[in-house]
C-alpha cells in the first residue's frame, strides 16, 4: 500500500502543525508563516531570494556542546564534509571541537579561520599528494591512512614522526543504505581484518612501523552514515579493541587512540526517531571499559566524528513554487532541485515540505515536489501533504537540510548554488553568497 492510499488514516487533512523533532528547535508557526531562529521565513526569502539554505547558529552550537557534555572524556571531531564553511568552522572551533577533514580544500578553509592544526584529522580513501602536503605543511596532528600506497607516499614526504592512524574495516554493518555503508567487506574504505587479502591490517601496521617518518598512534573505523542502532557502535568498539590487542601482542606496540567515526542518524521524516546520544555515550563507555579490562589493555583515548548530527537538523531550505501540474499525480515544481539537494537522486533520501508565508484553509492532499532540472529523478519530496490551493509564487520549506546540501551542491544546468544564511535571535547574516551568472562565467 502506498503512502497516498494510507493518507486518510494518517490524517493528511489534520490541523496544521510542526512535526516535533523534525524541524529546528527554534521554529514555530505564527500567522501562517514559519518563524526560524526568531525571523519569519517569508522575510528571509524576500531578503536573500530563493532557493536559500537557512542555518540556526544557536542549535549548531548547542548540539556541539551536547556532544562534549555526553562524552567529556572523548575528543569530538566535527566531520567537515557535512558542511564546510568559514563561519561554521569558526563556531566549531569556538565550541572546543576538533575537525575531521578529507582534502586540501577543507584544510584550506580550516586554515583560513585559524582552526588549531593540533585539533585536525585528515581522512580519505585516496588522498592526493596535494592533500598530504597540505596536511604536513599546516601541521595537522593525525593523518588516517587508508592504503599501502598511501603509507609509502606519506612516509616519503613526512619527517619528524608524523602521527598516523590506520583505518580498519571492522566487518560491522550500520544497517543503512548500501551507498552509505562503509564498515563491511567489499568497501573501498580501510584495511580488511581478513588474513587472506593483501591489504589487511597486519600488513598496514608492519608498513607504517617500517617508515621512520611516521608514528602509529591509533586505529580508526567508520561503519556508515544514518546509523540509528547504538548496538552497531558497541560491536564496532569491541572488534576494534580486539585489533588493538592484536597489534600489541604481535608488534609490541600499545596504541593509545581509537577513533570510532560518526554517522549518527537524524530524522528527515515525521515518526523517525532522533539518535540516542545519551544512550550511545553510556553504552559505548561501558563496552570499551569492559573489553579493555577483559584483555588487560589500557583504555584508549576515544575520538568520535559527528557531522550530520550537528548541522543537519539545524538547517532548512526555502524554495519558491514555479508551477503546479495537476493530473494523475500533482507535481509542485520549485526553483531549486537536485543541484541544491542531491541526496534523493543519490540514494533515495526522503524529505517532507510545507507551505510557509501564508495560511491556507484548503484541504491538504498528497503532492510530489520536484525540481527544475532536466532529469526525471529530480524529485525533492514525494507524497507530501500540501494545501490543495498551492500555486506558483508560494514558498515551501524543507527541514533537516543543514548537512550534505551545501556540500553536495552542483551547477547542473548552469544554475547558481544557493546562499547559506546564518540566523540567530532574529538576526540573519549571509555566510556564503548566492552564486551569480558572473561566478559561473568565470569557469565557462
Amino acid at each position: 500500500m502506498t503512502l497516498s492510499e494510507l493518507l486518510p488514516s494518517l490524517g493528511c487533512e489534520a490541523a496544521d502543525h510542526l512535526e516535533p523533532g523534525l524541524w529546528p528547535r527554534s521554529t514555530r508557526l505564527e500567522g501562517g508563516d514559519l518563524i526560524f531562529a526568531g525571523a519569519p521565513v517569508s522575510h528571509l526569502a524576500a531578503r536573500f531570494g530563493t532557493p536559500a539554505y537557512l542555518l540556526d547558529e544557536a542549535q549548531v552550537r548547542d548540539t556541539a556542546r551536547a556532544y562534549r557534555h555526553a562524552l567529556p572524556e572523548a575528543e569530538v571531531a566535527f566531520a567537515s564534509k557535512a558542511l564546510c564553511t568559514r563561519a561554521v568552522l569558526r563556531w566549531i572551533a569556538e565550541e572546543g571541537l576538533s575537525l575531521d577533514t578529507c582534502s586540501a580544500g577543507e584544510i584550506a578553509v580550516a586554515r583560513s579561520v585559524g582552526f588549531p592544526a593540533e585539533r585536525i584529522l585528515l581522512h580519505g580513501n585516496a588522498k592526493t599528494p596535494e592533500d598530504l602536503k597540505a596536511a604536513l605543511e599546516y601541521g595537522v596532528r593525525r593523518i588516517v591512512l587508508d592504503s599501502l600506497d598511501e603509507i609509502e607516499q606519506l612516509g616519503a614526504l613526512a619527517h619528524g614522526g608524523q602521527q598516523v592512524m590506520i583505518r580498519v574495516t571492522p566487518g560491522v554493518s550500520g544497517d543503512t543504505h548500501a551507498a552509505i555503508t562503509t564498515g563491511t567487506e567489499g568497501q573501498k574504505f580501510g584495511f580488511s581484518l581478513r588474513a587472506d587479502v593483501r591489504d589487511n591490517v597486519d600488513h598496514a601496521v608492519a608498513a607504517v612501523l617500517a617508515q621512520p617518518g611516521l608514528r602509529l598512534v591509533g586505529l580508526h573505523c567508520h561503519i556508515g552514515s544514518q546509523v540509528s542502532r547504538v548496538d552497531r557502535y558497541e560491536e564496532a568498539a569491541r572488534r576494534m579493541v580486539e585489533v588493538l590487542v592484536r597489534v600489541r601482542d604481535q608488534y609490541g606496540v600499545t596504541l593509545s587512540e581509537l577513533d570510532l567515526g560518526g554517522g549518527h542518524a537524524v530524522p528527515y521524516l515525521d515518526r523517525e526517531s532522533s539518535f540516542d546520544l545519551g544512550g550511545y555515550a553510556r553504552r559505548l563507555r561501558v563496552a570499551l571499559a569492559y573489553e579493555c579490562s577483559s584483555h588487560g589493555f589500557p583504555l584508549p583515548r576515544l575520538t568520535i566524528e559527528p557531522g550530520r548530527a550537528i548541522v543537519g537538523p539545524a538547517g532548512i531550505t526555502v524554495y519558491r513554487v514555479c508551477a503546479v501540474k495537476r493530473g494523475s499525480r500533482t507535481f509542485v515544481a520549485v526553483d531549486g532541485g537536485m543541484s541544491d539537494n542531491a541526496r534523493p537522486a543519490l540514494y533515495g533520501a526522503r524529505y517532507t515540505a510545507r507551505l510557509v508565508g501564508r495560511h491556507s484553509k484548503s484541504a491538504r492532499t498528497p503532492m510530489t515536489v520536484v525540481g527544475r532540472h532536466c532529469e526525471s529523478g529530480d524529485v525533492l519530496a514525494d507524497d507530501v501533504c500540501l494545501p490543495g490551493d498551492v500555486h506558483a509564487g508560494d514558498l515551501l520549506a524543507v527541514p533537516c537540510t543543514g548537512a550534505y546540501h551545501h556540500s553536495l551542491a552542483s551547477n547542473y544546468n548552469l544554475v547558481g548554488r544557493p546562499p547559506l544564511v546564518g540566523v540567530r535571535d532574529g538576526f540573519a547574516k549571509l555566510l556564503v553568497p548566492r552564486e551569480t551568472e558572473e561566478d559561473l562565467l568565470r569557469r565557462c
